[in-house]
C-alpha cells in the first residue's frame, strides 16, 4: 500500500501513472442526456461462439429506445423518459394522435411521430431500420405502459438485435405488474398471457397447460367479454383466487377481489381497461382447498371476500391459523423448488 501523507496518497515516482485521463471528445457528451464523464464506446457487434450475438451498448451511436409511458396518470412519466422522447429524432407510436395528446399533457416536445402498430409493424420494418442505419435515434412507445408487453415492437427489437443496432429500454409503468402488485395474490412465479383468444375453445386450449401449475396467471380482457372469459377459465382451471383490476393509476382505479368460480361481481359496472389476475392452482387440483371451504359462497364486492365469510372461509381461530401456516409453508416450498421462470 502507498503511505499516506496529510490525508493524500504520496505521489509515485512514475508521475505519468497519475496523469488525468483525456476528456471525451464526442460532440454529444455532456449534452444533458449523456454526462460528460460517461464511458463512451462505439457500437460493436462481437462474433461469439454458438450463434451468440452481443451488441456493445453505446450512449452516442444511433439506437432504438423502448420507452414506457403512463397507464393513466401523467405524473408517472419518468424524467429519463421525457428526456429520451425529446431527444429522439422520431417517436414510433401506436396512435400518433394519442401520442401527441400524451406529450401535450406531459409537456414533452417531441420532434416527429410515425405510426407504428400491430397492423403495419412488419411492413415498416425496412423503413425504420433504414432510419436507424442512417444515423437516426428513434423512440418506441405504446398507447400506455411498456411496449412489447401485449403491444407492438417485438419484431422491431428482434430485427435490431439481428442487425447489431443497439436497443435500450427506459422502464416504467406496466399494467400486468401493477395489477399483480396490488392484487394480494402470490406474485411469483407468474405468467402473462396478453389478450386471450376470442373463442371459448381457443381460450380453453390456451389455459389448459396451466391447469395444475402453482402459477399466477395475468391477462387482459375487454369488459363485454369478461364474463364469458372467466367462465371458460373456471372450467379449465377450477376454483382459484381472482382479482379484476381496472382503471389502474387513474381517478377511478379499483381492485375487485373474489373467486374465479363466482365470475364477474353482480351490480358492478366495469369500465376502462381491465387486467385480470388469477391465483395459482390450489391444493387438491381442481377441488376447493381445505382452507378455502366456504369461501366464495356469495357474490363478492370490491376489496372484500364473500359476504359473511372470513378471508379463508368460515373457520374458527385455530383452523384459520393452521391454514395460514400450511399456505405459507407451501409458498416457501414453491419459492425453493419452483418450475422454470415465468415471471
Amino acid at each position: 500500500r502507498l503511505p499516506l501523507a496529510r490525508g493524500r496518497a504520496c505521489r509515485p515516482p512514475n508521475a505519468a501513472a497519475w496523469s488525468k485521463p483525456p476528456e471525451p471528445t464526442c460532440p454529444q457528451a455532456g449534452n444533458g442526456m449523456f454526462p460528460a464523464d460517461s464511458i463512451l464506446s462505439a457500437s460493436v457487434t462481437r462474433a461469439q461462439p454458438s450463434n451468440w450475438i452481443i451488441t456493445a451498448m453505446s450512449l452516442t451511436s444511433p439506437k432504438l429506445w423502448v420507452v414506457a409511458t403512463p397507464l393513466g396518470n401523467p405524473g408517472d412519466l419518468s424524467p429519463r423518459a421525457r428526456e429520451v422522447l425529446e431527444g429522439a429524432d422520431m417517436v414510433l407510436a401506436e396512435d400518433t394522435r394519442r401520442a401527441g395528446l400524451l406529450c401535450q399533457r406531459c409537456g414533452v416536445k417531441a420532434k416527429r411521430f410515425m405510426s407504428f402498430h400491430d397492423h403495419n409493424e412488419e411492413s415498416k420494418l425496412d423503413e425504420v431500420l433504414g432510419l436507424l442505419n442512417g444515423g437516426r435515434t428513434l423512440a418506441l412507445i405504446s398507447d400506455a405502459g411498456l411496449p412489447l408487453v401485449a403491444d407492438p415492437g417485438y419484431r422491431l427489437v428482434r430485427a435490431c438485435r439481428a442487425a447489431g443496432i443497439p436497443v435500450s429500454v427506459v422502464p416504467g409503468p406496466s399494467a400486468p405488474v401493477t395489477a399483480l402488485a396490488g392484487s394480494g395474490i402470490a406474485p411469483q412465479p407468474f405468467a402473462f398471457l396478453g389478450f386471450l383468444p376470442r373463442s371459448r375453445s381457443d381460450q380453453e386450449k390456451t389455459l389448459a397447460p396451466f391447469a395444475n401449475l402453482a402459477l399466477t396467471l395475468i391477462f387482459f380482457e375487454r369488459k363485454d367479454r369478461l364474463s364469458e372469459t372467466l367462465s371458460a377459465a373456471h372450467a379449465v382451471l377450477g376454483p382459484r383466487e381472482l382479482c379484476i383490476a381496472r382503471e389502474l393509476t387513474k381517478t377511478h382505479e379499483e381492485y375487485l377481489l373474489g373467486r374465479l368460480e363466482d365470475g364477474v361481481p353482480a351490480g358492478v359496472e366495469l369500465l376502462g381497461e381491465i387486467t385480470v389476475v388469477v391465483g395459482p392452482a390450489e391444493a387438491g387440483g381442481r377441488g376447493v382447498s381445505p382452507h378455502r371451504r366456504g369461501a366464495g359462497t356469495g357474490r363478492f364486492a370490491p376489496g372484500r371476500c364473500a359476504p359473511g365469510a372470513d378471508p379463508d372461509g368460515r373457520m374458527d381461530g385455530q383452523e384459520h391459523l393452521r391454514a395460514a401456516v400450511r399456505k405459507e409453508v407451501s409458498y416457501e416450498r414453491q419459492e425453493i423448488g419452483r418450475p422454470p421462470y415465468w415471471g
